[in-house]
């Protein structure tokens, strides 16, 4: 299948299952076409993206008893999942000219984030709430809107957002061990390994494509656009052996420390 096709139909379709169908032939890149900027993607009717404030907060995770409660976070991070795989598509149609391996890596992660939709889909309506029950936000897709270059996106997807979700998964899964939920622990394990594979395709890319004067952390924090930020880019527990996984230098994950006040030193991974 083209690239392009691909994108299209992940970024236009109205239906959530076309959407997240997974692609069972090779991708290729053969006519990436002209440039299509995208102001807001195609979705059904329950999962267009609701007004400001309108869509729930994550639950506390002290209330993480309450299987709703769960199902509510699951809705929560579907849509975060969602958001991604539709900003990846977005890139592929406003980026055409961008190198062909780093399309077909993008295609790749795309497949990831279709499955880590469908996962948190189906967690949460077992456990009561079917995804597009919820009003659902926009604060990812919003800020993809800003990006102007690829380094743009390696900065704030990537490296920022997928960053902060090397800590989140590990935080959430222990969350849900605490209230004896360990299919949900076992999904944020899961998704948290490929975490560290897209984070690092976000590292390698940006090392790839930035100036050669430029460090790995002068060209992340001179692509980054407001609000996003260094410490945005942090969870409350500090994955330090991930990031390294990944492929952060020293000097980047010292910055980090430096920019967000967290302790890079440890084994929070263990």
């Amino acid at each position: 299948m083209e690239l392009r096709t691909f994108a299209e139909r992940v970024l236009l379709s109205e239906s959530l299952e076309v959407k997240l169908e997974r692609v069972r032939e090779p991708f290729t890149d053969d006519s990436p076409g002209p440039a299509l900027r995208i102001l807001e993607p195609g979705r059904p009717a329950n999962l267009k993206f609701a007004p400001r404030r309108t869509a729930p907060a994550m639950p506390h995770p002290e209330t993480f008893g309450d299987p709703r409660r769960r199902a509510i976070a699951h809705h929560i991070m579907a849509n975060h999942e969602l958001q991604a795989l539709e900003v990846m598509a977005w890139v592929l149609l406003t980026f055409p000219e961008a190198p062909t391996e780093f399309r077909l890596g993008m295609a790749r992660v795309m497949e990831d984030e279709q499955r880590h939709t469908r996962m948190h889909m189906e967690r949460g309506a077992t456990l009561g709430i079917a995804f597009g029950e919820l009003p659902v936000n926009c604060y990812i897709w919003k800020k993809a809107l800003q990006f102007a270059s690829i380094l743009d996106y390696l900065a704030g997807l990537p490296l920022t957002f997928e960053g902060r979700n090397l800590d989140h998964t590990v935080e959430f899964e222990g969350f849900f061990l605490k209230v004896d939920d360990p299919k949900s622990a076992a999904m944020m394990r899961a998704i948290h390994k490929d975490e560290i594979e897209h984070v690092r395709f976000g590292i390698e890319w940006l090392r790839r494509l930035k100036p050669a004067h430029l460090s790995d952390w002068e060209a992340y924090t001179q692509h980054l656009q407001w609000p996003l930020r260094p410490e945005k880019s942090v969870g409350d527990d500090f994955q330090a052996e991930a990031r390294r996984a990944a492929g952060l230098s020293e000097d980047f994950l010292q910055k980090l420390q430096q920019s967000s006040g967290k302790d890079v030193t440890g084994e929070a991974d263990a």
